[in-house]
């Protein structure tokens, strides 16, 4: 009866209890918080999974910006597993999107105060943060929710910098004082912090010229080791390059956004440029540009000594007849034509043919591998793309096009891009991600 039984329990036992922790852990991986409660009562082996540190390095928490019920029990609930199992957490990301009232500001202030109080107590893992998006600036955070807010954060950051390494605060839209004193926060008692990729992209308002406060400047020189940079142009200033200059070894990428209400007339020397290249013998610059289209403030930004990676020009549908794209692909962008990896371009250039000029562009840029582009243009400039890839004058792996027509119908067009397709089908299954469409813009 005895060897009967032994031989019985091996089959009737479940492979989930012998399930190594490895597989185990990959499937709590994939449970959202109560499944994993529930999975975690099943057994002692199974609640102490529950309690992996694997399980709770990363976490995402979503606050809506209308008021719901739903929500608002999925935030309560990942809010108080953030508190339970925050020490183990090393990379926190926060959205609040488009907030629809003050009382729902309030309550997100109020919320991440005490979500940021209890991870100072427990957590010494942290090293990533990113809050994108908040428009700090906008009506519906009344000023005593900003500030303490503000303060909440600075707080936070004062304990927490020595740990960070990314921090993430882009769309904050806060003054150049209250910007200031948030990233200060980072080196508090210090000279210095580790961030090593800052994004401050519209961190500060529209309208304020950055690059001329004595502030701004004092607080990006505590920055030594950084090797990923996002602003915006109305930060760019001769003395933040030279800051940027004195630990720039690490430096290995600026992304610069520039937009039509930012101020972006400074004067730029192109020797503090030249002279940041050569510090940061890895350095890779990527602009985008939105609605700054005119080649007199393009050529003042874009200067030659800029060791520029990936472009980006974008008006969108706004239409300037007396704005001519032409200048700026053959006289200004050809500049870079040695170090252009990306171009990507969004304008509505119904008044002028630019197929010819575009085509030679990405010939002359013997490193380009990615292009998109949304114009008028004929449906030939994609075989000419084509046929200068196949005889091996340009080197893309990305093309993009979405071509623009005047008409309700496209069907003349998608015919013939058929046809180009079925020509040069085996080239762009095999080299390119390929995607063209005709568009109609009525």
């Amino acid at each position: 009866m005895d060897e009967e039984s032994e031989l019985i329990q091996p089959q009737d036992q479940s492979c989930w209890a012998t399930l190594p922790d490895v597989c185990l852990c990959r499937v709590f991986w994939w449970l959202g918080d109560r499944d994993r409660s529930r999975a975690a009562l099943v057994c002692r082996k199974w609640n102490q999974m529950m309690y992996s540190a694997d399980l709770w390095r990363y976490r995402t928490i979503t606050f809506s910006g209308r008021p719901s019920r739903v929500h608002a029990s999925e935030v309560e609930s990942a809010l108080w597993y953030v508190k339970k199992f925050g020490r183990y957490l090393e990379r926190l990301e926060v959205k609040f999107l488009n907030p629809y009232n003050a009382v729902l500001t309030k309550k997100f202030q109020v919320t991440m105060r005490g979500l940021l109080s209890c991870l100072s107590k427990s957590n010494n893992r942290l090293k990533s943060l990113s809050i994108q998006h908040l428009e700090l600036d906008r009506l519906v955070w009344r000023n005593s929710i900003r500030s303490s807010f503000i303060r909440s954060l600075s707080f936070f950051l004062k304990k927490m910098g020595k740990h960070l390494d990314y921090l993430n605060l882009k769309g904050a839209r806060l003054t150049v004082e209250q910007g200031c004193h948030i990233l200060h926060s980072l080196s508090h008692l210090r000279n210095e912090n580790v961030i090593s990729e800052l994004n401050i992209e519209d961190y500060f308002s529209h309208h304020l010229a950055v690059y001329s406060s004595p502030q701004f400047k004092k607080t990006m020189s505590t920055f030594h080791k950084l090797v990923s940079l996002n602003l915006n142009y109305n930060c760019i200033s001769d003395e933040l390059l030279e800051n940027l200059c004195e630990n720039a070894s690490t430096l290995w990428t600026i992304n610069i956004k520039c937009h039509i209400h930012d101020p972006h007339g400074q004067v730029i020397w192109g020797m503090s440029w030249a002279k940041l290249a050569r510090q940061a013998t890895n350095l890779k610059v990527n602009f985008y540009f939105e609605r700054i289209m005119k080649y007199e403030r393009l050529a003042r930004i874009l200067l030659q000594e800029i060791p520029v990676r990936s472009i980006s020009l974008r008006s969108c549908y706004f239409s300037d007849p007396d704005w001519s794209m032409r200048p700026t692909l053959t006289d200004l962008l050809p500049t870079f034509r040695h170090t252009l990896q990306k171009l990507t371009f969004e304008f509505n250039n119904n008044h002028e043919s630019l197929d010819e000029e575009l085509h030679l562009l990405i010939i002359s840029c013997r490193k380009l591998f990615y292009f998109k582009i949304w114009a008028f243009l004929d449906v030939s400039f994609v075989e000419q793309i084509l046929k200068s890839q196949k005889e091996r004058q340009c080197a893309l792996r990305t093309l993009k096009v979405r071509i623009y027509t005047n008409r309700y119908e496209t069907n003349e067009e998608d015919r013939t891009l058929r046809e180009i397709y079925r020509k040069y089908r085996k080239l762009i299954d095999s080299e390119l991600n390929y995607f063209v469409i005709a568009y109609p813009m009525m």
